[in-house]
């Protein structure tokens, strides 16, 4: 496994950031790290760098101890921060070169890893001049120039306009094809374009751990039904396939099946059978962002 994260906790004075997280991730896998504001994510990625150290708990990276052997586990790493950080009056060729000699990495690399990225038409800028999408290119340059096994991004995309988002998302499968990749952001739209694989993690706790193929072939189907007028519970605990259902508000019900049949027609039977008439019908599919808004509201 290129991860490998065995019941790890960490706490800060009193509250607890982390509580018993355990999972792994293999190559080619690029994984969407979700949650709330505070919900760890970043402090799960300060560990698997060996930034911060946790305060229980084993992480192995290409197999190496993380916390016995710092060092060469990081030679396995290459990590973009939330706040990519950037010498703005260093040229970007200069930048990487600088970079590259802490590496100990050979110069051919750098234009390797420029025309990965597609910084070429750039390179003899400033960094300071270069547009967002593109001062992130050079952060995720200067993050694979020693060819890590594991890339860990933490909101790679914030700010981005719509056509720099298409390109980085573009460039993370590209370099997932080669790497695991471990891809926080709070835009859903991307993990589901981007990730084949996704995690929700809130208050320290990891909720899922799913492939996304998992969750789009889910047999779970939700429709939201607005009926003329309010009825009981026991009216709906009628309906056939009943997972779970809530009473949104007044006379609209969000009622969850499980069952690949589409129940819109059994919807309209039941409210013909008690004498009501539908208002409104919308059938839902268990997305993302349905899924993610019900496990962290």
């Amino acid at each position: 496994m290129s991860i490998e994260v065995q019941s790890v906790s960490k706490f800060y004075k009193y509250q607890r950031a982390l509580n018993c997280i355990s999972f792994s991730a293999k190559k080619g896998e690029i994984i969407g790290f979700l949650g709330p504001n505070g919900a760890g994510k970043t402090t799960m990625m300060k560990i698997l760098t060996g930034y911060i150290l946790p305060d229980e708990g084993e992480v192995f990276v290409s197999e190496i101890n993380v916390l016995e052997k710092s060092l060469e586990a990081k030679r396995k790493i290459g990590y973009l921060p939330e706040q990519n950080p950037l010498y703005q009056d260093m040229y970007v060729r200069e930048f990487l070169e600088f970079q590259a000699s802490i590496y100990r990495v050979k110069k051919e690399r750098i234009e390797e890893v420029i025309k990965v990225v597609g910084l070429a038409p750039e390179a003899r800028k400033k960094i300071g001049q270069l547009s967002k999408g593109y001062q992130q290119r050079v952060g995720i340059a200067a993050a694979i120039l020693h060819n890590p096994k594991v890339l860990i991004l933490d909101e790679p995309t914030t700010g981005l306009d719509p056509n720099q988002l298409q390109e980085i998302r573009n460039l993370i499968k590209e370099l997932g094809k080669e790497k695991t990749i471990l891809f926080s952001t709070h835009i859903l739209q991307e993990v589901e374009a981007v990730c084949n694989r996704v995690m929700i993690i809130k208050q320290g706790e990891l909720l899922l751990d799913k492939s996304m193929k998992d969750l789009i072939d889910s047999c779970e189907q939700i429709i939201e039904v607005t009926f003329d007028y309010k009825i009981e519970e026991q009216f709906i605990q009628k309906l056939p396939n009943l997972k779970s259902f809530k009473n949104n508000f007044d006379n609209t019900w969000y009622i969850t099946f499980e069952t690949e049949e589409d129940m819109r027609p059994v919807i309209f039977d039941f409210a013909k059978e008690n004498g009501l008439k539908i208002l409104e019908l919308n059938s839902k599919n268990q997305k993302l962002e349905t899924l993610f808004t019900e496990l962290t509201s």
